[in-house]
């Protein structure tokens, strides 16, 4: 199935800003996450068709997901 996947910030530093990928029936945010590279630990918000949602929401054919990082400083 294919996802749509955006990346913020940080996340853009060696991988890609944007794009339309093949996934496994099933996958979450987590998983793809994951095969990026990215520590759950470091994702501060999800959004699934610009919805709130977590690292374990189910992905289907023609979302699309975007990771931001936690946002730091002061």
């Amino acid at each position: 199935m294919e996802i749509t996947v955006k990346l913020f910030a940080m996340f853009r530093v060696g991988r890609f800003a944007a794009g339309t990928y093949k996934y496994r029936e099933g996958i979450t945010p987590a998983d793809i996450a994951g095969e990026l590279k990215i520590p759950e630990r470091e994702v501060g918000i999800v959004l699934v068709n610009s919805r709130h949602a977590k690292l374990d929401h189910r992905l289907f054919e023609g979302d699309t997901l975007s990771l931001f990082p936690l946002v730091g400083g002061g």
